[in-house]
This record gives structure tokens, sequence and C-alpha cells, in this order.
């Protein structure tokens, strides 16, 4: 790490955060990274000198262990201490990260109506100009350099670069995996299959394609593209995400082509983080067509795999009442999959998904209990199951009261998910 102090500023280049993804309720920067710190912030940025990190260091800020964060997307979110329990009781996670695109019923203020953090994102770019100028001074050319590079990122260039992003993707990537918190939603986006099978009434996250799988040719153009647009700051990247909505669908020589294909490409063996992670969904077809074959392979890939199931609910009248064009009868076999994969590939790890709300049929809850009860005779750590609310309005009561009641009863971790977008 090199220090400088231009003014009232301090500046530090090639500073280095932890190099692994942990647990903890203190505020924690990974991988390497450069910071300035002025009188009344402390702005954090990438390698390639883009804001990824805002955070007040004054006392009007709400707290001093909150901050806002800016993904590739160019969309902030806000990282909420919340009650530290409460908040990794409700998520597996110390911080609740509230976006500034949706509304979460688990969190009953808006951070972004905030008069602080309000005038922390309005001064980011005459911060930012400030560093242009600070540029054509006689400074040492790290200095320089950096401050200069700054500086052509404001918000104007952001959003060029959040467009760029999802021109390569050929659209925006309207959801995560649940699972990518385990790596903050840091993730490289590949989009191996477009669309997703079912188009289930209830989605708040279509796509306008049908399920299709792209050519290697295109993948590796993609990919490629990716390595170029997050340039001197891939390093910092230790995950990779196969979009859409069902790359578990595209099939063994596909899926495996494209994960082995990532990890040379995307130089993950070089990473300033520790271990690789793969993650992406997969559809209860695919969960119940893919042979073992595939499993073993993904099993001996240099990879912690995380494949994320929506099964929804156990209940046919709740899945009629969701549109979902899946019978009960499967749901219950892929979900039993997914116990059995779990116990025999211990790099894999398959997650589900169910839906809570509170005009849900009343088979739904207890169709969920019955069905994880029946199939396990203890508790188990692997196969975490997540909630997420039917409607982004959703009453906090009346999705907090059962979810925390069939999380006290269930023989598997369970969380709400909290919908990221990239």
């Amino acid at each position: 790490m090199t220090a400088f102090t231009v003014d009232d500023l301090h500046l530090f280049l090639d500073r280095t955060g932890a190099r692994e993804y942990l647990k903890l309720s203190v505020p924690m920067r990974h991988g390497r990274y450069h910071e300035v710190q002025s009188p009344h912030y402390r702005v954090q940025f990438s390698l390639n000198a883009e804001v990824k990190y805002l955070q007040g260091r004054h006392r009007d800020w709400p707290h001093p262990a909150e901050w806002l964060k800016r993904t590739p997307g160019d969309d902030w979110i806000y990282y909420s201490v919340g009650s530290y329990n409460d908040v990794f009781d409700l998520t597996g996670e110390y911080y609740f990260p509230c976006l500034s695109y949706d509304q979460s019923p688990f969190f009953t203020h808006d951070p972004f109506t905030m008069p602080a953090v309000k005038q922390a994102l309005n001064d980011l770019d005459p911060l930012l100009e400030r560093l242009g100028t600070l540029s054509r001074r006689p400074l040492p050319e790290p200095v320089r350099s950096f401050f200069y590079r700054a500086a052509r990122m404001d918000a104007s260039k952001r959003k060029h670069r959040a467009g760029q992003l999802h021109r390569i993707l050929g659209e925006s990537i309207t959801i995560l995996p649940p699972d990518t918190r385990h790596v903050d939603y840091a993730v490289i986006p590949a989009v191996i299959a477009r669309g997703c099978l079912y188009h289930c009434g209830f989605c708040r996250f279509k796509t306008r394609h049908p399920f299709t799988p792209l050519n290697r040719d295109a993948v590796l153009e993609q990919m490629a593209q990716m390595k170029a647009f997050l340039g001197q700051d891939l390093p910092n990247y230790n995950a990779v995400f196969f979009g859409q909505h069902d790359a578990l669908m595209s099939g063994k020589n596909l899926l495996t082509f494209a994960a082995e294909k990532a990890y040379e490409i995307f130089e993950l063996e070089r990473s300033h983080m520790k271990d690789a992670y793969l993650f992406f969904f997969g559809s209860v077809d695919a969960m119940l067509g893919a042979g073992e074959s595939l499993f073993d392979v993904l099993n001996r890939l240099p990879y912690r795999t995380f494949i994320n199931i929506g099964l929804e609910s156990m209940d046919a009248p709740t899945l009629a009442h969701l549109k979902k064009p899946v019978a009960a009868p499967r749901i219950r076999e892929a979900f039993l999959r997914m116990l059995d994969v779990n116990r025999r590939y211990p790099r894999i790890e398959v997650t589900a998904n169910f839906v809570l709300g509170k005009d849900l049929p009343p088979g739904h809850l207890p169709s969920i209990l019955d069905g994880v009860q029946n199939a396990l005779d203890r508790f188990h750590s692997k196969g975490t199951l997540y909630f997420s609310p039917l409607h982004r309005r959703e009453s906090k009561a009346k999705v907090l009261v059962p979810f925390n009641a069939l999380k006290a009863a269930l023989r598997l971790p369970a969380y709400v998910y909290l919908p990221q977008r990239l």
C-alpha cells in the first residue's frame, strides 16, 4: 500500500482487504482497492478507479458501521446493521442490503430518503471533479494518474459502463441466486442460456425469452468481453454466475464446457480472493433430468458450486394459484433429489426457494413443513431453504410470523431471499 496526502485528502493506493468472505459483524473490504478519505467521506474504488463504496465520516451519518455499495449495474445498495442478531437470523448475514430499486417488507425505513445518505450521493461527483482538478498539479505519477482516472468515472461514465455490461450480456440480469450472498453478490456474469422453462404467473423477474441455450462460440465471446470489461479489477473476483434463470437445463456438455472455460478465461486461479465459486439457477425439470455424470464433473471442478432450484410450494392448490406449471409430486421428487445430491457431493450445494404470502392457500406452509420433516430425521446444515415474499408490499408481520415458525421447526437452514439484480 502507498499513502499520500494532498491538501485535506488522504489517498491510499492498493490497499489489501480480506482474501475470503467471512460472516462478520464489522465492516470488511475484500481483495485490493484504492481509497480516498475526505473530511466527510471515505470513498473506495476498484482497481479500475471506479467507485465501489461510499461511507460518511461525520456525525450525521446514520451509523458508523453502515455504508453504500455501488454495483457494476450502477445500482446503490445501503448496508444496514439493523439489530445484528435479528438481521443474521433473517438473512444469514450481519448486514441487511437495502436496495435503491426495490422495497422490502423486512426493513421499516428507506435509507435512501435519509438526508445524510442523499447528501453523500449528491457530493460524490463534486468530489471526483475535485480529483480531476488535483490531477493537473505536479504530483507524483501514481497519485496524478489515479486522480485523473477516478475523475473520469463520473455519473455519465458510470451509467455508460452499466449499459456496456448489459449489452455484453444481452440484457440486464434481473435476479441473482440467493446463494451469491456468500460472496457479497460480487460475481462475474455469463449468460449460457436465455429465459426459463415455465414463465410462472407469480414471477416478478421474467425475461422476454423462451428457454434457449447459447452456442459455445457465443459463450466464449461473451466471456472475452466480460474479461475486457472488468479490466484491472478482474483479480478481485473469484465467483461466476451462469444466467439466466435455468443454466442447469442447458445440459452437461454446455454447462461443464462453460465452467471450465470461465475458470480459465477469468483467471480465477490468480484471484486475490481464496477459493472459486460457481452459481446458477435450475428448474424442477432440470434437476430431475440432470444425470449423475453432470454432478460427478461439477464436483471435480475447482469450484464450490451452488445450484438454486425454484420449488415455490409442495401444495397443489398453491402451485395452481401461483400459475406454476409443475405438479406437486414433481416438486417433492426434486426436493428429494436435492437432498441426495447434497449428501453425496461435498463440493456441490443445492438450495431451494419457496414463496411467502398472506393470500396463499392454507395447505402451502404445512406442505413445506411436512415435506422437509418427512425426508429428514435430524437437522442438516447443507441445503438452505430461501423464502421470498410474493409481493413487494407484503406486511412485515404477515411474512415474519410464518417464516419464524417455519425456521424454528425445519430441519434445514432457512433464510429470507433478498433478490438483487445486476
